[in-house]
């Protein structure tokens, strides 16, 4: 079994995973629908330092307001090579002033990758090296490949590895989370199965899962594509664009704002918070197999 993988300064992003010559990560802009357009231009981008919308893109910290895109900002700006050797690449991007004027807060982002046969890890590690407790966000966004003709014939389902009675699904509003839970997506207690309509109302995030790993199954051959296993993420976000050749599979720490957020930074749900010269680290597993 031969894979290879690569990355880019970029957003310390993965940009390609081939398991016996065959990607199976999606490509970016690369990828056009008929007409020629981008279905959506990433590949795996780390979301940092908030994961999903802000209210009205805004947040307050420390009383002053900042302006923060979607996801953050870390997924556009250019990191270091820290290591690169065939099965380990590493990235970092350190606080600098164009950083600071969206979050301030002085801080190292790694974005780590790690190839073992065919299971690739992805390792986060958020460093406070300033002289303040840093709050911040924090979460995977993996697009993987999937065969058209396949999305079209519901031939597509995800399966969690145990019974999930406690899930909820979160209710999205133009980004932002509703007051309300979302109908519940599951087809039996560990199926959600994918079809052209699955992602009409945008992402489905869901919380209170209670496995820790998820698998890509193909309903004609019961063959397992990927597993991944998202230990120790509190949500999961599963989202695509319609009728597009990738699915999203996303590890998160922490969500958008609500409808009735404050917009104080501090006060976002299960937002984390390193004292000064303290370390974080979370890591997502991938393990691909022959279709």
């Amino acid at each position: 079994m031969h894979t290879q993988m690569l990355t880019s300064k970029l957003g310390g992003e993965l940009i390609s995973f081939k398991l016996n010559g065959v990607e199976r990560i999606h490509q970016g802009e690369e990828c056009v629908d008929e007409n020629g357009k981008v279905f959506w231009k990433r590949h795996s981008p780390v979301l940092f330092p908030t994961v999903g919308k802000l209210k009205k893109n805004q947040t307050i910290i420390n009383g002053k307001t900042y302006e923060m895109p979607q996801h953050g900002f870390a997924r556009d700006l250019e990191f270091e090579p820290v290591t690169k050797l065939d099965n380990f690449h590493s990235y970092v991007l350190k606080s600098n002033k164009n950083t600071i004027s969206k979050f301030p807060f002085d801080f190292e982002l790694y974005t780590t990758y790690r190839l073992d046969d065919n299971k690739l890890t992805t390792i986060y590690k958020v460093i406070n090296v300033g002289t303040t407790s840093m709050p911040f966000g924090i979460g995977g966004h993996p697009a993987f490949k999937i065969n058209l003709e396949d999305l079209k014939n519901e031939n597509y389902y995800l399966e969690f590895e145990e019974d999930e009675d406690k899930i909820h699904f979160l209710y999205l509003v133009d980004g932002l989370i509703g007051t309300e839970y979302a109908k519940n997506r599951m087809s039996d207690k560990r199926r959600i199965y994918i079809n052209k309509d699955t992602f009409n109302n945008d992402a489905l995030i869901m919380k209170s899962i209670t496995s820790s790993k998820i698998s890509l199954k193909k309903r004609d051959t019961g063959n397992t594509v990927l597993t991944m296993d998202f230990s120790g993420f509190p949500y999961l976000a599963i989202w695509s664009k319609p009728n597009a050749p990738f699915l999203c599979i996303e590890p998160w720490k922490t969500t958008a704002d609500t409808l009735k957020s404050t917009g104080v930074f501090t006060q976002k749900t299960d937002i984390l918070v390193l004292k000064p010269k303290e370390e974080f680290e979370c890591k997502y597993t991938v393990e691909f197999f022959e279709e």
